[in-house]
């Protein structure tokens, strides 16, 4: 992919005013510094979604969607970071001069927009047909209407229908000026081969008398065609679909998606059927957030789509009890794929098309409201019946559900279908505990599950449980603790949670106890916290001045070492920062925001975005109020002593398990009991200059 080049893309993020660029598709309102208004990600009646205009973000603090300007239009519009910066410079008239590509980068692209123009040339021939020839009115028209579709649906998926004969489109295209080989490589065109497989040198179109789906991909444009026959004849397939190409790859496309995208994410739920009729006939209906398989199995860049835009699917199925069947395969994967997965059923011989048809708009949203079903029940409801009283059956059901629960990454949500599980079945649910436990320690299942699936316990001795026991068992673990704060966590953490005295040579040594592996998952861990408190004074205030000539950046960056964070991510962001102060520029929150990468510009925008501002009231009435602002340098300050004394508390974690150590002369175990005694009075400094202990003695 050729890049667009770096001063280019700063240009673009200089110019793009963020308020302007949300204000297309929501309504804010300012409120504060800030404007506000209800997510366009998620259903909300109290408006969470906030602009920062000066620092050119935004953050939902209902979904967690947050960014710069170039992330809400990749957010909102479902693109790619090129795509997003060219959505941008369109708006703002900014020409955009990609970068040089080499001959063969060149020719590829130059490929696939050649596809892309054929596709879209071809989608526009058929739509003139179905609306314009005799043919086409007569008999793709009139099909479509008696399926109860009307004009507007038509043009808004720009159905077409392509004419009963051998060379239309063919003909059609070489009139235009279109080559041959672009028609071929899409698979508009097919060409004859005799016996041996050789070229006869004879074309025909491949889509005759059909009433054309196009096929769009998420961007809008035109990547591949359906297309229903109309006649009665069994030796011909009644739906075709374009073979895969350059540009169209079946398992990465679902049919509808680039008009439901918008309505999924408001609704918070995507609804998936079978066929483009479904989604037709339900868009029309008022229900827009529907996609289509195409026939296809599901697969799992289909199920990546989805996930992308909502974390809710439900299926609706046909009334046909073998379509269920093979569809239950393909909904497992919705379930490993993360996705919240419902399940509507429809009465024998009926479809989301035809039962929409049937009962109207109305009635049909109140049935698919009040039957909609999670799937690991209606799974586990329809083996149990299939199963009836036969014994060997209802044992290869309940293995069947087993391994979609299996496939459930959420431990409390396995918990919970486990207990089902058990009560449909009427099988004790220790039994099926043991049966889960053999079921994903196998390596066919851990292969298949991804290592989503945890083993369930049944006594103290079973850890990464997530499940209780069963109540029959003796051995229940005790209920949890009352959650404490996140003050209290961090407290915990900073100084200290579990007071032990060790007993070495005759000397007491006390001392704070590193927490277990299991506790640790629990808690936050505070080197993170301290390290992102500096990293978001840097970030925020890198050009305010702590002294006279030194600024925020340069102070930080002269206290600490450079590379002071253990934190991945954050040492990659302390070193970019580092990099612009030596180049002579400040870090811009404003531009790291819309760095390339995704997990960059998360942090920058989570780094500086905030729920609540002060109120001026507090000013008027003469209320102090720490402001950062006003005292950076006692910011930075405490920051770098919190860093410090979390370095410091860790080297002592470390030599008193160094003490712990077997085999310990006299002199070592006296090297670290000074060690231990030199850390604890630094410790007990840092605290004191930090106002949060007072010294013993004071």
């Amino acid at each position: 992919m050729a890049r667009i080049p770096k001063e280019l893309v700063d240009h673009i993020i200089q110019t793009a005013d963020i308020v302007e660029v949300v204000g297309d598709f929501v309504q804010l309102k300012r409120k504060g510094q800030n404007l506000w208004a209800p997510c366009p990600f998620h259903n909300e009646k109290s408006p969470s979604f906030s602009v920062n205009p000066a620092k050119s973000l935004y953050k939902c603090f209902g979904c967690g969607k947050a960014g710069g300007v170039v992330q809400f239009v990749m957010d909102v519009e479902g693109t790619s970071y090129v795509e997003a910066l060219k959505y941008l410079a369109k708006k703002y008239a900014i020409e955009i001069e990609e970068e040089e590509k080499t001959p063969q980068q060149q020719l590829e692209q130059n490929e696939r927009d050649s596809q892309f123009i054929v596709s879209d040339w071809a989608k526009n021939h058929y739509h003139k047909l179905l609306l314009n020839s005799e043919e086409g009115m007569s008999i793709g028209y009139g099909y479509l209407k008696e399926r109860g579709l009307n004009l507007t649906t038509i043009q808004q998926f720009e159905l077409g229908y392509s004419l009963d004969s051998w060379d239309d489109l063919l003909k059609a295209a070489e009139t235009a000026g279109y080559e041959k080989k672009y028609l071929e490589k899409t698979g508009l065109v097919v060409t004859k081969t005799d016996d041996q497989g050789q070229d006869t040198g004879r074309r025909y179109d491949r889509f005759r008398g059909r009433v054309m789906f196009p096929i769009h991909n998420i961007s809008g444009r035109v990547v591949g065609f359906g297309a229903r026959t109309l006649k009665r004849d069994d030796k011909m397939a009644k739906y075709l679909n374009s073979p895969e190409s350059d540009i169209y790859h079946k398992s990465d496309v679902l049919y509808g998606l680039f008009q439901a995208r918008q309505a999924i994410r408001t609704q918070e739920v995507c609804y998936l059927v079978e066929g483009y009729l479904d989604v037709l006939s339900l868009y029309q209906g008022g229900i827009k957030n529907v996609v289509a398989s195409s026939g296809t199995s599901l697969t799992e860049g289909q199920i990546r789509l989805i996930k992308r835009y909502s974390d809710n699917v439900t299926v609706l199925y046909d009334g046909d009890a073998a379509g269920i069947k093979a569809s239950l395969r393909g909904t497992d994967l919705l379930l490993e794929g993360g996705l919240n997965v419902r399940v509507v059923l429809f009465p024998d011989g009926d479809d989301p098309d035809s039962y929409i048809r049937k009962v109207g708009d109305k009635r049909f949203t109140d049935y698919i409201e009040n039957q909609s079903q999670d799937f690991i029940s209606f799974k586990t409801t329809l083996v149990a019946r299939e199963a009836s009283n036969d014994p060997v059956k209802k044992a290869e059901a309940i293995r069947d559900v087993l391994h979609s629960i299996a496939k459930v990454p959420d431990a409390i949500k396995r918990q919970v279908f486990l207990q089902q599980t058990s009560a449909t079945f009427g099988i004790d649910e220790q039994v099926l505990i043991t049966e889960y436990n053999k079921l994903v320690k196998s390596p066919a299942a851990k292969q298949s599950s991804g290592g989503n699936a945890g083993n369930y316990g049944n006594g103290a001795g079973s850890a990464n449980t997530g499940y209780p026991p069963s109540s029959n068992n003796s051995s229940r673990q005790a209920p949890a603790a009352r959650p404490m704060s996140d003050e209290e966590e961090a407290e915990m953490l900073m100084y200290g949670g579990h007071e032990a005295t060790v007993e070495i040579l005759g000397v007491g040594v006390s001392y704070q106890s590193t927490p277990s592996e299991a506790e640790q998952e629990d808690l936050p861990d505070m080197l993170k916290v301290c390290e992102r408190e500096v990293l978001r004074l840097l970030v925020l205030y890198s050009s305010l001045e702590v002294e006279t000539e030194v600024s925020v950046a340069a102070y930080l960056l002269n206290q600490l070492e450079e590379a002071p964070f253990k934190t991945p991510l954050f040492a990659e962001m302390w070193e970019i920062c580092r990099q612009e102060l030596l180049a002579g520029r400040f870090p811009d929150a404003r531009l790291l925001a819309q760095n390339e990468r995704a997990d960059i510009r998360s942090l920058i925008t989570d780094l500086a975005t905030e729920r609540y501002e002060l109120s001026p009231n507090w000013r008027t009435k003469e209320i102090y109020v720490f402001n950062e602002v006003d005292m950076p340098k006692l910011a930075c300050d405490n920051a770098v002593l919190r860093l410090n004394k979390v370095h410091v508390q860790r080297e002592l974690d470390r030599a008193m398990e160094r003490l712990r150590l077997p085999g310990l002369d006299d002199a070592e175990m006296f090297e670290i009991l000074g060690q231990i005694k030199n850390l604890k009075q630094l410790d007990n400094q840092l605290a004191g200059m930090l106002g949060t202990v007072i010294p013993r003695g004071a």
